[in-house]
């Protein structure tokens, strides 16, 4: 068996994240339930115990000079179970945060709902993910950070809700208590499932981090998540690229080089990086990433197609692209823009994936794109192969590497539909205008990168530039309103590849 960790209480918690002396409790008295003799007498010892009046501790404290709400549950309280009185001081606590303006951290630790209080405790969840809902809907922060264990009710509402959430190291994290599943169905739950560090494998939590590091990534997810930009001096990107012009074929093969800078090199030249792991609902691909960040000191949610773990056995499947409209939803909650990287050799070909729903998840990601409300920065950064390119693509704003490309085909795969042989692949490269160059002249992108000669001779001087260029891109998307910003995409490709 794997062993526990060991308990973090709810004073533990509060005494780590937030400046020294800056906490001020939000409590008031439980609210009186009206319990019986047995149940108060229990509720009394709980109390003794645990050295808190109920099973959750709110208020407020500074976060590296940070003003932030801040609650937690205290598992020596009968097992951090929820009843009526902690879930209306948490329901009150989340609405006060929300009418102060004020990002939330949340770190629940418990059993589930309160069995004394039956039925009317475990409904009380609704009351909480209400709460959570609208504080989220204001365009606030809300971060999560589970303890050992969060279970039942309480996992499955308020603790599953968090723009990032992260857990403890072994930390228990599940729906059915294994007890519970013991008794139901005479053996024990199957060991290793219901743990921290399974759930961010599959892409149901951010990460796994101990409680020493709680407060360094929370500052760093708030500081992207509240919107502060602190801009950098940009990097003067040349906007004259016709001396490197190359043929079409010849940037398709540039693009295919394995040491070529892709958006990891990118996030290199971030600032305030949190990543971001998965769909939230049990579903993690590896071909792509996505993380809040800063470019050149401009926020921004980053998704992009990550060419250092994309094979011919390990293309992107449909989970993937959910992950995108995980970080387009996460964008527009947090009112914050959204930068998308295109760097993709094609989706997967295979039965699971036509079983999984790619096409409709491409036609998905399409659909919330052009009708997020937020600015998008499309980038095309190597090969731009298909539906899984053509996913990422409808933004406000598209700019391109000078030797990226986008076709609906791979140029050898339209070689092999119109000429039955893979030989006219650079023939119809060149046909298709598929180069940087050409969808320049057609409307497709708004801006190119100049690589000097490639990108792979000189990887930090391009990244650099191309986070500049996207930089310059949220500058100006942060002159439009919103209203013209929606009207102005809506356009865009209302009128892409009409004469005139």
């Amino acid at each position: 068996m794997t062993a526990s960790p060991k308990r973090v209480s709810a004073r533990d918690l509060l005494d780590s994240v937030l400046d020294p002396g800056t906490f001020a409790s939000w409590d008031t008295a439980p609210l009186d339930i009206g319990a019986n003799s047995d149940y108060q007498d229990e509720l009394d010892r709980a109390s003794a115990r645990a050295g808190t009046d109920e099973a959750v501790l709110t208020g407020e404290g500074l976060l590296r000079g940070r003003r932030i709400a801040i609650l937690a549950c205290e598992f020596g309280f009968l097992g951090g179970s929820i009843g009526v009185a902690a879930a209306e001081r948490i329901a009150a606590a989340i609405e006060r945060a929300t009418a102060e303006g004020l990002p939330l951290l949340a770190s629940p630790t418990s059993g589930g709902t309160r069995m004394q209080e039956g039925t009317v405790a475990f409904v009380q969840m609704v009351k909480i993910a209400a709460a959570v809902a609208a504080h989220k809907s204001a365009g606030l922060a809300y971060l999560v950070y589970l303890r050992s264990p969060t279970m039942g009710g309480v996992f499955a509402s308020w603790g599953s809700l968090g723009h990032v959430t992260f857990a403890e190291p072994g930390a228990l994290v599940g729906f059915l208590g294994p007890r519970v599943y013991e008794a139901i169905y005479g053996h024990p739950f199957p060991e290793g499932v219901q743990t921290a560090e399974n759930l961010y494998h599959n892409g149901v939590i951010d990460g796994v981090l101990p409680l020493k590091r709680l407060r360094q990534i929370a500052h760093r997810a708030l500081v992207v998540m509240s919107g502060e930009a602190v801009p950098r001096a940009l990097i003067e990107v040349p906007a004259d690229t016709s001396s490197g012009d190359i043929p079409a074929w010849d940037a398709v093969l540039a693009s295919r080089r394995a040491d070529r800078p892709g958006v990891r090199a990118l996030l290199r030249h971030a600032t305030e990086r949190v990543p971001l792991s998965g769909t939230g609902q049990g579903e993690a691909d590896r071909t792509v990433l996505h993380a809040l960040t800063r470019l050149r000191g401009r926020p921004c949610v980053l998704f992009g197609h990550d060419r250092d773990t994309q094979a011919a056995d390990s293309a992107m499947g449909p989970a993937a692209l959910r992950e995108a409209r995980r970080s387009m939803r996460l964008a527009e909650e947090l009112r914050l823009p959204l930068v998308l990287v295109i760097d993709t050799a094609g989706a997967s070909l295979s039965p699971e994936a036509e079983e999984s729903g790619l096409a409709p998840e491409i036609a998905r990601c399409i659909a919330d794109l052009v009708t997020l409300d937020t600015p998008t920065v499309a980038v095309l950064l190597g090969q731009g192969t298909g539906g899984g390119a053509l996913a990422l693509l409808p933004a406000d704003r598209v700019i391109a590497a000078q030797h990226a490309w986008l076709a609906p085909l791979p140029p050898e795969g339209a070689s092999a539909i119109v000429y039955r042989d893979i030989e006219h692949a650079p023939e119809l490269a060149a046909a298709q205008r598929i180069r940087a160059a050409d969808l320049l002249a057609d409307g497709v992108v708004d801006a190119v990168v100049p690589e000097f000669p490639d990108a792979a001779a000189e990887p930090v001087d391009f990244a650099m530039r191309m986070v500049s260029a996207i930089a310059e891109q949220l500058d100006e998307l942060a002159k439009v309103s919103a209203v013209q910003r929606a009207t102005n995409r809506a356009q865009r490709y209302l009128r892409l590849g009409l004469p005139g």
